[in-house]
Parts: structure tokens; sequence; C-alpha cells
């Protein structure tokens, strides 16, 4: 059974670098307060830990 992840951009990227800006955007996080849903992998974890500070995180199991 394969985890899932529930990413909410919470916070405003103003005043953070670019490549943390490009991060979100690449999450597929278009607008504050939006949510997304993807796979729990290495890849998604490393963009997840490099914006941390903007984003709140949930493990969902799939159904």
């Amino acid at each position: 059974m394969a985890k899932q992840l529930k990413i909410t951009w919470t916070k405003s990227f103003i005043g953070y670098p670019e490549t943390q800006r490009l991060t979100i955007r690449s999450l597929g996080l278009r607008k504050l307060n939006q949510s997304v849903i993807k796979e729990d992998c290495a890849q998604v974890r490393g963009q997840i830990n490099k914006v941390i500070h903007m984003v709140s995180v949930e493990e969902l199991d799939e159904a």
C-alpha cells in the first residue's frame, strides 16, 4: 500500500530565495492555502524539506 502526502502551502514566499519559490511551483502549488496530493518518494520528501517552513504536510493512506 503506497503512502501519499497532502501538501498545503501555508506561508507566502515573499522575501525567500528564488530556488524556494521554484520548489513551491514544482510541487504543483499555485495559490496560497492550496493543497496537492503527491506520492511519498525521496524526491518529493527532498522538495518538502527545502520549503518545510512554508508548507504543512499530512500523510495519507491510500484507500
